[in-house]
């Protein structure tokens, strides 16, 4: 598909996978602002951009798109010294005056007062776009506003400071626009303590591997990249805190050695998590580590991935016939978004302009594109702080992330049928494939179902993660959950372990508890094609295919393979899935030559049609491969 703005010529001699170079960021940068500003109001303090509202109410929306734009500007012409070709500034200060002359009012410019998240949130997370657009905009902006123009977006921007945020990557909200007050001289205890505190969640929130959690419990998604790295490490960067950066940087690198490999070659990201409305922002972790030094990846490389993550969307729908971004993945996609999302969301894409604080000189435009992490040998990539497994084929460019610590649950809550999201709670991801939605049959699934109730998978329990050379694991437990019905059944419980070898997953099943009657099904891959495989190698009697009308953020329609059986007590089942998208893959079952299930349904050896051998056991879980 082609943007109803204009794009340079490609360049393939500089960037011999996408063709994009930094032209062509700040091109897209420009088309996008110029059209989301055909829907300003008078004065420009609200772009009320045209669609369904969100929860917050069209006011928040409307300072969400002038804040998230404004984020993007502040990225175009903060990287260009200044340079605002289509007088962008102007603009954005007169909005600026204008929204925060009568905050609360309800009239056609003022901003909506920043309360409580729990009472009206929402502006909350704009205030730290408009501080970092001011951060980055300094000299030519803020630094030319009249007195009371400052002080007024001053007392609106406080709001952040005193009242309460989301229990999550939110306290990153006042953490910015703390760095902000301080940078033009307005610091004081408020701002010291709300930068204090968010720093002091970090630490409580980082995990290990180079991965945090949104907040206290184990969620682990795309907010990592666009949120919990990209705050400190902005902060460090435009104010000078080299401590700050010293601490930060090696986690930046960390992260960025796994999250570098979930971007397909064609530059999807891995659809996980919440918030995926948001795309190429994916791609800002990258984006700050080429900015910053804190990055494994060469400036070529850097820029492959982002690149390559900014065509995959602009060439398939993701920008409308009116040069806007839409609600959804592809194109518009409802399944995609969350209550919170409105027709200015999407603008958190604004993220992946990150990239453009690199000068035109700097070696991440310069460099000849390399290939991408995805691009190389078959990997497989243990990370057991978060509970994941990560898992590219270089032969279709696909990569698979399997889930068996990120969930959505946070610790204060029980587990109810009405907790399961299927961006979280399902057991494995890729770049080709989408979750189903909760009306269809979920893909990825082991479910059990008591009394003609199939239970979902809500909290998850880490059970470690390892690999080997060539091969990888990682395992978990859960509850099953039932709706309706009661929440659970006693002394029922799933143990689960992932094998990632090549293009094969194997999967085994440990079901503890199972009541009489029971029955279990284990399905695989969503896709139209025929590029999805799932067979049973122990326990399972029963397979076949079944439908999701309702497709994924892929497809509009999907298939899913199946397998069944009934269970009693404790069995323990064993099958080999694959995704892949060439039509004359051999059948699963050539893969495998034996299959034994010992130790009183504890432990399972599979040897493969090679000779290598893999053993899955439990209680403990312990996972070996010898072999090719």
């Amino acid at each position: 598909m082609t943007v109803p703005f204009e794009l340079p010529e490609e360049n393939r001699e500089l960037s011999p996978y996408t063709g994009y170079t930094r032209a062509h960021w700040e091109a897209v940068a420009d088309g996008l602002l110029e059209a989301a500003w055909r829907w300003a109001t008078p004065e420009g303090a609200l772009l009320d951009l045209p669609g369904r509202p969100s929860v917050s109410g069209v006011r928040s929306d409307g300072l969400e798109g002038y804040a998230r734009t404004f984020l993007a500007a502040g990225f175009r012409i903060a990287g260009s010294g200044g340079k605002d070709p289509g007088g962008l500034l102007d603009r954005y200060a007169r909005g600026l005056a204008a929204g925060t002359r009568t905050p609360g009012r309800d009239d056609t410019e003022s901003w909506p007062l920043i309360l409580d998240h729990h009472v009206q949130g929402q502006p909350m997370v704009e205030s730290a776009s408009v501080a970092l657009g001011l951060m980055l905009t300094r000299p030519w902006l803020w630094d030319r506003l009249d007195g009371d123009v400052q002080d007024r977006a001053e007392q609106w921007l406080r709001g952040a400071l005193t009242h309460v945020p989301a229990p999550n990557n939110w306290y990153l909200f006042p953490f910015m626009v703390a760095s902000f007050l301080e940078s033009v001289g307005r610091g004081d205890h408020s701002t010291r303590g709300a930068r204090a505190r968010a720093l002091e969640l970090l630490e409580t929130w980082y995990r290990g591997d180079g991965w945090y959690a949104d907040g206290d419990g184990r969620a682990f998604d795309h907010y990592n990249g666009w949120a919990l790295h990209l705050y400190p490490l902005l902060h460090a960067q435009l104010t000078g805190d080299a401590e700050l950066s010293a601490r930060f940087g090696p986690r930046l690198r960390q992260h960025l050695e796994g999250f570098s490999l979930m971007f397909g070659a064609d530059g999807a990201p891995v659809h996980f998590g919440r918030s995926l409305t948001y795309r190429f922002a994916a791609s800002a972790a990258l984006g700050i580590g080429a900015v910053t030094g804190h990055t494994p990846l060469t400036p070529g490389a850097s820029r492959r991935v982002a690149s390559g993550a900014l065509r995959y969307f602009l060439d398939r729908g993701a920008v409308t016939g009116d040069g806007l971004l839409s609600l959804g993945w592809h194109g518009p996609h409802a399944a995609t978004l969350q209550r919170y999302s409105g027709p200015a969301s999407p603008y958190w894409a604004s993220k992946g302009f990150v990239a453009l604080l690199a000068p035109e000189d700097d070696p991440l435009w310069t460099a000849p594109e390399e290939p991408a992490p995805s691009e190389g040998p078959d990997r497989v990539l243990a990370l057991p702080a978060p509970g994941l497994l990560i898992q590219s084929t270089g032969a279709d460019g696909i990569v698979r992330l399997h889930n068996h610590g990120s969930d959505h649950v946070r610790p204060h809550e029980g587990e109810t049928a009405d907790l399961a999201d299927a961006l979280y709670g399902r057991s494995a991801y890729s770049t080709h494939t989408g979750p189903t939605s909760p009306a269809n049959v979920p893909d990825n699934h082991l479910a059990v179902e008591v009394g003609g109730a199939a239970s979902v998978r809500c909290r998850i329990r880490a059970l470690g993660a390892g690999q080997g050379e060539g091969w990888g694991w990682a395992a978990s437990w859960h509850r099953p959950v039932f709706a309706p019905g009661p929440p659970m059944v006693p002394g029922l419980r799933v143990q689960s372990v992932t094998v990632a070898l090549g293009r094969f997953e194997l999967r085994v099943h440990r079901v503890v508890g199972a009541p009489a009657g029971a029955r279990i099904s284990q399905t695989g891959w969503a896709t139209r094609a025929h590029g999805s495989q799932l067979a049973g190698l122990s326990g399972w009697t029963g397979s076949d295919e079944v439908r999701a009308p309702q497709g994924t953020a892929y497809e509009p329609w999907v298939r899913i393979p199946r397998l069944t059986a009934d269970a009693e007590g404790t069995v323990l089942l064993t099958a080999l899935a694959c995704l892949g998208t060439a039509p004359s893959t051999p059948p699963l079952a050539a893969a495998v030559r034996d299959v034994t299930v010992s130790d009183g349904d504890r432990e399972v050896t599979v040897t493969w049609s090679d000779g290598a051998r893999t053993v899955v056991g439990f209680e403990p879980v312990r996972v070996t491969h010898e072999g090719t």
